[in-house]
Order: structure tokens, then C-alpha cells, then sequence
């Protein structure tokens, strides 16, 4: 088994597939953490991503170069069990929820960037009832012309808030927020989905598909066209298998 290391804010570094993942008592207090440090890089790794990162240069780069990686996907749970590392699933959803809850709660300066026009706008409605406090400072979507994005970054910048969401899909998010925040304070997150969700324009993987490890499922039932993106979690299995008797 391979050494680990705990840092200040309870987190031991681990890796699956040689991706990293952080094992953490409490995700959310971590990030918090993280934020009082100075801010930083969070990921939320599930199989799919590892095996694209394990492909992709760029975004394998980043995931080593963030500052938390959470264990979003019960297949790096399993992968990590297999290595005796014991830790909760973090649905990257619930923490980015949790995040602006503290956020509402503590004063933070949010930022929110991706999805579609009619995501965000019912987005920012449905946080102005739920979380009146919530200081909401930027909200753009992520369809926006190529010559709009400098503009748009360059007031993100300027802004220099506490929490930025970035609903842009994986990798892009990932290595966006990377070039993004570079000297810049605050939490920067890829939550995929999230908005649509939150939105209500989608809806969320009911809890017992997530009991059932069948999430994934859920997904493709609700969009069909993710078929292939699906490939990747026979792959993961047999990787991690492979790898196992490998260290053996």
C-alpha cells in the first residue's frame, strides 16, 4: 500500500491510476480550509473523468495541479477501497450546494459561468428565493461568442470573488478554471450538471440509483446521446482490476 500523507486541512493524497484523489474526514470543511489558505483548484474525480485524464495531457495536468480533488464517483470509491483507503462518495453537486450555502451564509463574493442562457437566467431566479443573502456579484452563461470571453474574463478577474462555479463540461472547465485563477484568491470549482439541476431543467439521479451504484443509468435514460461517454466505466473496472494484481 502506498504511503500517504495528511496536510493541514486532513487530507491524504491518494491515487487511482496514478490520478490523484484526496481522502478527506469532511470534503466541505477541506475546501472551506482551503479558502482560509488562500483559495485554489477543486475537482470532483469520478471514473469517467480518470480515464479521460489518463488521455487527455492537459486535463491530467490539471488534476495533479489542483488543490483538492474530491471522490465524486462511487468508481474511485471502489478503486480506493480496493487499495484499503476507506471514504465516503462527495458528490461534486452537494458540495458546490453546500459552498454557496456557506457562502450565503458568511458574506462570500460568488461568481457563476457556463450552461445555457435559459439555465442561468432560472439559476439566478431560484437562488434569489432560496438564498436571498447570497451575494451573487457575476452570472454568465456559457454560450458566449469567442470575442465576448476576454471581456467576460477580464471583469471575472477584476472581481476577485470568494466562489466561482463553472458549469462548462469536462475538460473545459477544468483547464479554464486552471488558466483562470492563476494568482487570484478564492475557490474555483467545474460542477458540470449542477446548474441544470438547480435550475430545475434536469432532474437529479433519484438516492436509491445512487444506493444501487446505478446513477450512470439514470443519466443515460434522461440522455440517451451519453452512450459513448459511458464506455469509459467497463474500461475503468478493468483498469483498476489490471492494476491491482499488478501490485500484488
Amino acid at each position: 500500500m502506498e504511503a500517504l500523507t495528511t496536510g493541514p486541512r486532513d487530507q491524504r493524497r491518494c491515487h487511482v491510476l496514478e490520478i490523484p484523489v484526496d481522502a478527506c474526514r469532511d470534503v466541505a470543511a477541506a475546501a472551506i480550509g482551503l479558502h482560509a489558505d488562500g483559495g485554489g483548484q477543486i475537482v470532483t474525480l469520478n471514473a469517467e473523468m480518470t480515464m479521460t485524464a489518463r488521455s487527455n495531457v492537459d486535463l491530467g495536468d490539471v488534476i495533479r495541479a489542483a488543490d483538492l480533488v474530491v471522490p465524486d464517483g462511487a468508481g474511485v470509491v471502489w478503486a480506493l477501497a480496493r487499495q484499503g483507503i476507506k471514504v465516503q462518495r462527495s458528490p461534486g453537486i452537494e458540495l458546490a450546494w453546500s459552498l454557496l450555502n456557506y457562502a450565503a451564509a458568511h458574506g462570500w463574493r460568488v461568481a457563476l459561468v457556463g450552461a445555457s442562457p435559459q439555465v442561468m437566467d432560472s439559476l439566478c431566479d431560484r437562488l434569489a428565493e432560496q438564498m436571498p443573502s447570497l451575494r451573487l456579484d457575476f452570472a454568465e452563461h456559457g454560450f458566449q461568442d469567442a470575442g465576448a470571453w476576454p471581456e467576460l474574463e477580464t471583469r471575472l478577474r477584476r472581481l476577485s470573488p470568494d466562489l466561482v462555479l463553472v458549469a462548462l463540461g469536462v475538460p473545459l472547465q477544468e483547464i479554464w478554471i486552471q488558466r483562470m485563477r492563476d494568482r487570484l484568491p478564492g475557490l474555483w470549482m467545474g460542477v458540470g450538471g449542477s446548474f441544470d439541476v438547480w435550475s430545475g431543467a434536469k432532474q437529479r439521479a433519484p438516492g436509491w440509483t445512487s444506493r444501487l451504484q446505478l446513477e450512470w443509468l439514470y443519466r443515460l435514460l434522461q440522455d440517451p446521446k451519453r452512450w459513448r461517454r459511458y464506455l469509459a466505466l467497463p474500461r475503468f473496472a478493468w483498469s483498476v482490476l489490471r492494476s491491482s494484481k499488478r501490485q500484488r
